[in-house]
């Protein structure tokens, strides 16, 4: 982004009637253009969407992988497992069901639902902390 800043001046030169050749109009004109990029509130705040955003891709993975009966064996099952397994664990044992099992062995995780609906929470007020200190933000009356 650029702010754009451009000044014109005309100046009026007067004719002398006497004087063979007439002296027209001068214009001057002066630009400038500053490159303005984005505070630090907005940066931080890019941020944060990113880090929660990746986050929520994970748990959503999660959840799918278990629907799924993914193998868990399997490097990239276990590596999502074990990357939000630290993420769902605070939310586990919040309600007596934790976890429901069809005959299939498929499983609908409810301890990764609420962590996701959980750590979406915890992004909105970090973002919210994140605009009250922004200086740049007009207040609204």
């Amino acid at each position: 982004m650029t702010d754009y800043e451009r000044t014109t001046v005309q100046q009026r030169t007067p004719v002398d009637p006497y004087e063979a050749e007439a002296r027209g109009n001068t214009v001057r004109t002066t630009e400038r253009a500053r490159a303005v990029g984005p505070g630090g509130a907005t940066v931080v705040s890019r941020f944060v969407k990113f880090l929660f955003g990746v986050l929520q891709v994970a748990l959503i993975l999660r959840i799918i992988l278990l629907l799924l009966v993914a193998n868990p064996s399997n490097d990239v099952v276990q590596l999502i497992l074990n990357i939000t397994d630290p993420f769902v664990e605070p939310f586990r044992g919040m309600f007596q069901l934790d976890r429901v099992t069809a005959n299939q062995g498929s499983m609908l995780d409810v301890a990764a639902i609420v962590a996701l609906i959980g750590w979406s929470l915890v992004e909105l007020l970090v973002l919210a902390l994140v605009r009250v200190f922004d200086r740049n933000r007009v207040a609204e009356v």
